[in-house]
């Protein structure tokens, strides 16, 4: 089983890692007692607003653990052809956690650090530093006595605390940042099928964004995802398993002054595959995401690809 864990997680990382400069699919009894954000960032790709602030219970409901994510997009950086010739790279590892603090009532944490790149006509351009910090309570609204159906939901607010460039937004990706600059509050459902060795997990969250100390706001965010779970292997100690799914993000127009900016509202729907291998209380993941359909920035900006892993320890 640790071979198996080792070398799954190296070919996929050595093939969908990002140039450099948000699963679980553990199926034992509240394996999917969680939340999932799915990665979800800013607008084409921004690491301004979380870079990767999902996060999953593993093996154990509880948790802390870190976590690389990766992303790559295609702009037009010559606004005079229609090429999209530009790659921008958005890379991000992050701290992460979700601490019980009632039997139904858990607080989760993330703070990431970005290193992205974007390359021009003049030059590479790179940023790197933290992000900004996600906290959120989660409260079990629902769960079914036969344990197959559950429901939760969640409140949160993410902390400024990521540099915002106020001349970064006049480029073809605005989001092209370490952070928004504004406090931006989030709200969460989650729901879970499981039974057996198969489990069923659809989520939705909306993110409402606020106008910065510049009077920049970015668009406000709603991510939407459906994945299916089934366990291949494991015994009393480890478990390995698979997933496979959708996941959709919608993102409104940015504005300036309290002016709509065009070109900067966008939608795209990928389809993604990974794994989960568990042993005792350490929980390894990664997760492929393709695009199915992009069309962002007004069709300047193409989603490419999308990878993340994860290590978490059970608390």
């Amino acid at each position: 089983m640790k071979k198996i864990i080792v070398i799954v997680s190296l070919i996929l990382f050595n093939q969908y890692q990002a140039k450099m400069i948000e699963d679980s699919a553990y199926i034992a009894h509240e394996a999917f007692d969680r939340f999932d954000f799915d990665d979800d960032c800013d607008a084409c790709g921004c690491a301004a607003g979380n870079g990767s602030s999902g996060f999953e219970s593993l093996l154990n409901p509880q948790f802390v653990g870190i976590k690389y994510f990766a992303q790559h997009y295609k702009a037009k950086e010559n606004l005079f052809v229609k090429d999209l010739t530009q790659d921008q790279y958005f890379n991000t590892f992050q701290l992460w956690g979700k601490i019980p603090l009632t039997q139904k009532l858990s607080v989760y944490a993330s703070l990431p650090f970005h290193f992205h790149e974007k390359q021009t006509l003049q030059g590479n351009i790179r940023i790197n530093g933290i992000g900004d910090m996600n906290l959120m309570g989660i409260y079990q609204l629902m769960s079914s006595k036969d344990n197959f159906h559950h429901l939760s939901g969640g409140l949160g607010v993410k902390i400024p605390l990521g540099k915002f460039d106020e001349k970064g937004v006049s480029g073809v990706n605005p989001s092209f940042q370490l952070g928004t600059g504004s406090w931006d509050y989030q709200a969460a459902l989650n729901y879970k099928f499981q039974k057996n060795k198969v489990a069923v997990l659809v989520n939705t969250d909306y993110t409402v964004k606020t106008e910065n100390k510049k009077n920049y706001r970015f668009g406000n965010q709603w991510n939407y995802a459906a994945a299916g779970f089934y366990q291949v292997a494991g015994n009393g100690k480890s478990i390995f398993s698979v997933k496979t799914g959708v996941q959709g993000e919608v993102y409104a127009q940015n504005k300036q002054f309290d002016e709509a900016l065009p070109n900067t509202a966008g939608s795209a729907l990928y389809g993604k595959l990974g794994f989960e291998a568990s042993y005792k209380k350490l929980s390894l993941g990664s997760e492929v995401m393709l695009p199915m359909y992009t069309h962002l920035a007004g069709g300047d900006i193409e989603a490419k690809s999308r990878f993340s892993i994860f290590l978490n320890i059970g608390i």
